[in-house]
């Protein structure tokens, strides 16, 4: 007790010692605290930092990733699987795993950006020091921030510039660091990056540097595209001052020299590098020209078949291969321009040589691929896609659809027997139509008469009396229901069995719909449901690749092979000297077809396929602004534009060049029916037996010139923007017509005097004529009056 207390005794002198020493001071002396208060203090703040960042690091989340780290364009491929159409989205940038980024790349990022990357824990301590120390000392700014810490700052947070910002980073770096691996991290890192150009994420800075894919980047490419990242925009080496361009080589160099400090790269290899200049900027692939119509198709097919919902689809990162053929897709926009657009003349016909519209599309019937679409001229100028649309009876075309009907189960009104291609009806023009579900009584084109001629015979005049009677007679709910397995839409306006006029083709299916049928008649009866995209995969964050489940593509029978092939026998004969598509001889080649006309001259169609391509083109004219159909009637200053003038023509021009190179097939058709014989011989190889004797028609059609199909002065109305009324009943009218507002396709002309050429010359590269006669030609057929 008496040492303890002698302890106590001796230490309590002490401080008062030092008390009185403290005193003794002078008072600025004493303001200063001493070196245990310090001591002290410090280790209460070191303590109370080490809690705080304890706690912090306990209550700061990770984030979920902003908007923009995320946001992706889609890229859209042509079928080759590395030709661009065009890329989607606001931020051009599509993600890849750290697989697709050769390690040359990797390595050389880490060698320029974090050396310490493998072994630090998201956090660089001694680098952030280095940093500030050399920034203050006047070495220029430098971060020390480490590549996770960057990729946090792209991913998770923003590019602001504040201390909160700063602390938010680090504590989720060391937590990231800590749930990620280091190649998640890497990858997430590239990915995020902005390498200049509008290029974020190492992918689209391939491309934009390089044209290629990342897979694809040499060593000094992937070093080049590591410089970057200290300053992209002013390392361009395109676009940079001499200055900027000398540090841009100067940091590549850094990077090379970095993968050999790490043991990356060997001194022998790194000496044989020479820096990789970049390609050009190049302009943003864009939707403009055809690229947005073919997006559109595409982005349809994957949403209708239930591959991909929109709102997946629009959150982009897809790499999406379509059908469409390159070369094919341009020589659709060829055959338009070269065969329409460049007859047209908005100057000098202000009121009829604008909004000239047209519809296409391509189908292969053996696979139901689409190869090409036509949905105008310019996506950047005209937002629509024709292609698509569903709102344009298709005429005529609609007639061997009736006629498959019938060959199926139909029996003929006059003498109740079972319907052949040979089976003989009345073509007088405004024939009434017996047991039909309304009063109908279509007339002919030009109101010719032909007296009793076959279902044969028929579809090569188009002759609208007698297929508005087999229509009825095979049975208008047949007819729809042969429609609808053919491909066409059930829900399209206009395929209503209850009104008689829906077998001249009030239905107004898309151009692509419309090919889709004709290819089944190509492919002998098989239907395809066309179909656009090849492969759709992406690139997930969690490094994996997302391919979704495509469709599988089946035919379903639409018909027996004997019907489909005997529709396709006759639609041959369409195709010959004096048939309505007698212009589409200039394909030299088998080759079948049906043209189509509308009431008014609304709009004009010519589809045909040979056995290897299906293919449509549709034409009108609609009001820019009301969108109301306007007629044909004067473009280009003919007096009216049937299916056989200007849609066959290009469907011609388009089909030479699309199977230019390719063998000539011959049609393997095995009819059924009657189907053996044929009305007139086609031109191809393929050419159908001899014709059967068929009944002259009546006197004025037996004047009538035996060649193509043409266009001639008739008086019609003058244009409207009122659209066409809706498929009802028809009243007779000396127009020939199917409904209000539809015309069906031109028989035989009762004259020989044309607005077009009489006979299309075969042309081995599409032509077109020059010696158009004038359009102020006079009439020489009677004159119709307006449809009411």
């Amino acid at each position: 007790m008496t040492m303890r207390a002698d302890h106590s005794t001796r230490r309590q002198a002490k401080r008062a010692a030092r008390r009185q020493a403290r005193r003794a001071l002078p008072l600025w002396r004493r303001l200063l605290p001493t070196w245990r208060v310090t001591l002290g203090a410090l280790t209460a703040v070191l303590l109370l930092a080490v809690g705080s960042f304890a706690v912090l690091y306990l209550i700061v989340p990770v984030p979920d990733a902003n908007a923009h780290a995320v946001a992706q364009n889609n890229i859209y491929l042509y079928s080759d699987g590395t030709t661009e159409i065009a890329r989607t989205g606001a931020v051009n940038r599509t993600d890849v795993t750290i697989a697709q980024i050769p390690l040359d790349t990797q390595h050389a990022v880490v060698a320029a950006e974090d050396r310490t990357f493998y072994r630090n824990g998201g956090v660089d301590l001694k680098g952030m020091v280095r940093a500030g120390w050399n920034t203050l000392t006047g070495k220029g700014m430098q971060g020390g921030s480490t590549i996770t810490q960057q990729y946090v700052k792209n991913y998770y947070l923003t590019q602001s510039k504040t201390i909160e910002r700063k602390g938010r980073e680090l504590l989720i770096a060391l937590k990231v660091d800590q749930q990620l691996d280091k190649n998640q991290i890497l990858a997430g890192y590239l990915n995020s990056s902005y390498f200049g150009r509008n290029a974020y994420g190492i992918q689209s800075a391939a491309h934009a540097y390089y044209g290629v894919d990342t897979s694809q980047l040499s060593l000094a490419q992937g070093a080049y595209l590591a410089a970057l990242l200290q300053a992209p925009s002013a390392y361009d080496v395109k676009t940079a001052t001499p200055a900027n361009r000398e540090k841009a080589v100067a940091r590549w160099n850094y990077a090379l020299d970095g993968m050999v400090q790490l043991g990356f790269l060997q001194p022998a290899d790194r000496a044989a590098q020479t820096f990789p200049d970049p390609i050009d900027p190049q302009p943003a692939t864009g939707l403009g020209g055809q690229a947005g119509y073919l997006v559109g198709v595409a982005d349809d097919y994957l949403v209708s078949s239930g591959t991909i919902d929109t709102a997946t689809l629009k959150a982009g990162g897809w790499r999406i291969t379509t059908t469409f053929d390159k070369d094919r897709q341009e020589a659709f926009a060829h055959a338009v321009q070269q065969e329409l657009t460049d007859e047209l003349d908005p100057r000098a016909r202000p009121t009829t040589d604008t909004d000239v519209r047209v519809a296409g599309a391509s189908v292969e019937p053996a696979t139901g691929r689409v190869v090409a679409v036509y949905g105008g001229p310019d996506y950047a100028r005209q937002p629509y896609n024709d292609a698509l649309r569903q709102d344009n009876q298709i005429g005529s075309t609609f007639k061997p659809i009736d006629l498959a009907a019938g060959l199926n189960s139909g029996r003929s009104s006059g003498d109740g027997r079972p319907i052949t291609t040979e089976t003989r009806y009345d073509g007088t023009s405004e024939r009434p139509v017996t047991d039909g579900p309304t009063p109908y009584a279509p007339p002919n084109e030009d109101d010719i008469d032909y007296g009793e001629i076959t279902l044969r015979y028929a579809m090569v005049k188009s002759v609208n009396s007698v297929y508005a009677q087999e229509g009825v007679d095979a049975g208008l709910a047949h007819v729809r229901e042969t429609a609808i397995r053919l491909g066409i839409p059930d829900n399209v306006p206009g395929m209503d069995p209850a009104n008689s006029s829906m077998t001249l083709g009030t239905a107004t299916p898309s151009a692509l719909n419309l090919a889709g049928a004709y290819a089944a008649f190509a492919n002998h009866g098989e239907a395809y449901t066309p179909w656009s995209v090849l492969a759709l995969e992406r690139a997930t964050s969690g490094g994996s690749i997302d391919v979704p489940k495509m469709p599988a593509h089946v035919a379903a029978t639409a018909l027996d092979r004997g019907t489909a092939d005997a529709v396709t026998d006759v639609l041959r004969d369409v195709v010959s000297p004096r048939g309505t598509g007698a212009a589409a001889l200039g394909l030299d080649r088998p080759a079948a077809g049906k043209t189509g006309t509308t009431d008014s001259n609304l709009s004009a169609w010519f589809a045909g396929f040979t056995p290897e391509l299906a293919t449509t083109v549709g034409m009108f004219r609609e009001h820019p602004k009301t969108h109301a159909k306007e007629p044909l009637t004067g473009t280009a200053g003919l007096t009216r534009i049937n299916g056989g003038a200007f849609p066959t023509e290009i469907w011609t021009a388009y089909m030479a060049d699309a199977l230019d190179g390719t063998e000539v097939r011959q049609f393997d058709l095995q009819p059924s029916r009657g189907s053996t014989q044929s009305a007139t011989p086609t031109a191809s190889a393929s050419a159908s037996p001899s014709p059967s004797p068929t009944p002259t028609p009546s006197a004025t059609a037996a004047t009538a010139a035996p060649s193509a199909p043409v266009s001639r002065p008739v008086s019609t109305p003058p244009p409207s923007t009122e659209p066409p009324a809706a498929p009802t009943e028809h009243t007779p009218d000396p127009e020939p017509a199917t409904a209000p507002g539809f015309t069906p396709e031109p028989a035989e002309p009762p004259k020989p005097t044309p607005t077009r050429e009489t006979t299309p010359a075969p042309r081995p590269t599409p032509t077109r004529p020059t010696d158009r006669p004038s359009p102020t030609a006079p009439a020489t057929s009677p004159a119709a009056p307006p449809t009411p």
